[in-house]
């Protein structure tokens, strides 16, 4: 537009809006055309929307109902209201299935897209096998792996009493030391997942 030598005033220049939406004046010229019974503000934030209400109270609108995002509005038969709340937000198209933003599987992509993962199997009578993903180490991973192997042994060795045979106790000290290797090595605090050996199975009696 400017190369056609128009004169552009923007916010930077002046404190100016400009709006879609009608102003008080409209509205009420509008209500008094149409005389509504029910007014549901439905567009902006929460003070806009209370505000339109009391404006439409002013107006000798007998029902003006305020809502949120989720809430379902009943408008007949009996008195207008909200009626129940509905699970609501944003939804994403994730492979072929609509999902929540922010459920499980969204939120624990993003967590994994800053900080990896770090994938421990413990392995009866040998050194557990470490293997990271998305975390920065290239040259330092073999020492990162023989460190952490050996730091994980430690932490399990030294549970003692129900722990040293409770899988939930072994299982959270192997978590938790290779946790602590990656934040130490990496500067990372990725998703580390233990995969545990299947318990020993009895030996049938004769």
């Amino acid at each position: 537009m400017a190369a056609k030598g128009i004169v552009m005033v923007t916010d930077r220049q002046s404190l100016i809006h400009v709006s879609g939406h009608p102003g008080r004046p409209e509205l009420e010229a509008l209500y008094s055309w149409i005389r509504p019974q029910v007014l549901v503000p439905v567009h902006g934030e929460v003070r806009h929307m209370r505000e339109q209400a009391r404006l439409g109270a002013a107006c000798q609108i007998p029902h003006a109902i305020t809502q949120k995002n989720g809430e379902i509005v009943t408008l007949a038969p009996g008195a207008p209201g909200v009626l129940a709340p509905v699970v609501s937000g944003r939804l994403v198209l994730d492979g072929d299935i609509i999902a929540p933003s922010d459920g499980e599987a969204v939120t624990m992509r993003r967590r994994i897209a800053h900080e990896g993962v770090l994938v421990v199997v413990l392995v009866r009578g040998a050194l557990p096998i470490i293997e990271p993903i998305g975390l920065p180490l290239d040259e330092d991973l073999p020492e990162f792996t023989e460190e952490t192997q050996e730091e994980i042994l430690k932490a399990i060795g030294k549970l003692r009493g129900k722990d040293a045979s409770d899988p939930a106790a072994v299982h959270e000290a192997a978590r938790l030391t290779a946790r602590r290797a990656a934040r130490r090595w990496s500067g990372k605090n990725p998703q580390v997942r233990v995969i545990m050996p299947p318990p020993q199975a009895h030996k049938a009696r004769g």
